[in-house]
This record gives structure tokens, sequence and C-alpha cells, in this order.
């Protein structure tokens, strides 16, 4: 435990810091849902927090603790979108500049999103230089606090506040699936988890076409994968963490991937059939559970839809089309 860089008293901080600030995220269920899986199954939606993510939650308790000098120079973030939207609000909340760094390929909605809260955003090619790089570059020349997307203490803790809403008002669950990109919600949401419900199940969720945290959590090495090509862009990320990876071979007890097929048809019924907008990065728990990747019986199941940021103008053609297929 003493190698562990996240544990539950930093989540309770968290929550402290976020009460009256971030959205108490509603917890849906559907008689559909429960009657397909065999399961009493609890929604906890996330897209119906600030900014359209969970990623206000890690950015808001990160920026808050920053010291009155770092908040005086101002932050960098890099994102593909909910991660930036975040740091673009709670940097307005808290009166700091900040400068976010973001994709050309960014879904426009979220750009637009971002820009809206006022940060300086700057876009870069992705296939010539790493965010990284970028992010390290300017954080020296114009002295600026980077707060990474996950790999961030603050940020991980934030997000375990998620897991930790939905077990107090629902009480224990058997098992919680939940969505992994680089890792923070994941490991956030493990640590809640296995302090309020100790018998739960974690089980983490990505892309098959992303799956280096399924293929790192197997091997118990670290695997990187360039720039995956997924529908789901939030689970974009190289690689888990140094800080969300040996929390997550702690916590978590396993790690699953779903197809882009699974992603889009998850998605179009959590819209047509719960009336909820969720993004694909969003349906990646729920479709785990929808499409029997993960099974389980007469089981109280939390699902954890992380978001609802869809670029429908953009994506809407080919992501019809591919339903239709």
């Amino acid at each position: 435990m003493s190698n562990l860089s996240v544990n539950y008293s930093q989540i309770e901080t968290a929550a402290s810091h976020l009460r009256g600030v971030a959205h108490k995220t509603p917890v849906m269920t559907s008689r559909t849902v429960n009657e397909m899986t065999g399961n009493q199954v609890f929604f906890k939606c996330e897209n119906f927090q600030r900014t359209g993510s969970f990623k206000f939650r890690g950015a808001y308790n990160a920026l808050v603790q920053l010291s009155p000098a770092q908040k005086q120079q101002g932050v960098l973030a890099y994102s593909s979108g909910n991660h930036a939207q975040a740091i673009a609000l709670g940097a307005q909340l808290l009166g700091i500049s900040a400068t976010i760094i973001m994709p050309e390929d960014a879904p426009s909605v979220k750009q637009q999103a971002t820009r809206g809260y006022g940060p300086e955003v700057i876009l870069y090619n992705k296939h010539e230089i790493s965010r990284e790089e970028l992010a390290a570059t300017l954080s020296r020349d114009r002295t600026l606090t980077v707060i990474p997307p996950y790999d961030c203490t603050e940020v991980i803790a934030g997000q375990g506040t998620t897991a930790k809403e939905l077990i107090e008002e629902v009480g224990e669950l058997d098992a919680i699936l939940v969505c992994c990109g680089g890792g923070g919600l994941l490991s956030g949401c493990a640590i809640a988890a296995k302090t309020l419900s100790p018998g739960c199940r974690v089980i983490g969720v990505e892309p098959a076409n992303a799956d280096d945290a399924a293929r790192s959590f197997h091997s118990k090495q670290l695997h990187r994968i360039h720039n995956p090509d997924t529908i789901a862009d939030g689970a974009r990320t190289p690689s888990l963490g140094e800080l969300t990876f040996p929390l997550i071979l702690h916590y978590v007890d396993d790690l699953v991937t779903v197809s882009e097929s699974a992603i889009l048809q998850t998605m179009f019924f959590l819209w047509e059939r719960m009336k909820i907008v969720v993004e694909p990065t969003g349906t990646l728990a729920a479709a785990a559970l929808l499409e029997g990747v993960v099974s389980f019986k007469d089981r109280r199941v939390g699902v954890i839809i992380s978001g609802g940021n869809v670029d429908i103008s953009n994506n809407w053609r080919g992501i019809t089309q591919a339903h239709n297929s």
C-alpha cells in the first residue's frame, strides 16, 4: 500500500472541495436493462456533470489545491476534449489563466465548448509531436503548472468521487464497471468501491482497438499504443500512467475490451431506450454488460456513464451508416 499514490482519505478531501461546485449527477435505472441482463443495474450518469463528463471532478480538485503562486502564474493542460473543457471551466471559476493544448482533429464540439470558457487553445498535429513534448516546452517557457488528464494524484482522487457518490446513494454493489483510457477514473473509482463496498468486483472496460490497459493489466507490464484508432476518442490514450497503473493492478479485478460495433450499438441503445445522450467513450462500461462481455446473475451492478459530449454534426453520417449496416 505504501507505494500507491492515492488513498480513500484523498477522495474524501476531493468530495469536500467539490461539494456545491460539481453536480451530484443522477443515478438512472432501466427495467429493460435489468430484464436483459438479469441484474439490478445502476447507471451513474456523468454525462450530466458540468462540462458534460466526469473530468470536471478531477480538474477542479487539482486546480483548487494549487498554491497561490501557481494560481497566479496559470496552468496548462492537454486533452482531446473533456479534460480540456474541465480545466477551462475550473480555471474560469477560480480566476486562473489557462492554456489548453488540443489535437487538430479533436471533435469540433469539444473544441468549441473549451474555447467558450475563455482559455487560450493551442492546436497541434499529433502525428508530428506528442502532446507531452509540447506541454513540457510550453510549461517551461511560460512557467505554467501542468495538470495532466489522468496521471495526477488530485485528479485521480477527484474522479474517485464518482463511485463514492454512487455507492453512498444506492448502497453496496456486487460489481462496478468503469471505462478506461489513461486510468484516472478507473483507479479512483476502484479505491472508492473497495473501501465502501469491499466485496465489489471492479472491472475496467476499454475499446478493443485501444487495448493497452488490458494488455498491461494481464501481463503486469506497461504497454503502449501510439494513436489508437477508435471512435471512443476519450480512450485514445497511449498507455496507463505511472500513478494509475499500480493503482489498477492493486484495486481492479479485471480489465476487458469491447468492439467498435458494440460501442455504437450501446450508444444508440442508450439514446433510444434511456433517452440520454452519451458519447462513444461514455458507453464503454455499459457495452461490456449489454453485449455480454461480462456476465452476472442476480447482482447489483454499477455502471459509470462517463460523458455525453458526442460530436453529432461531424460524425452523424458515419455513425448512422455503421448503425444501419
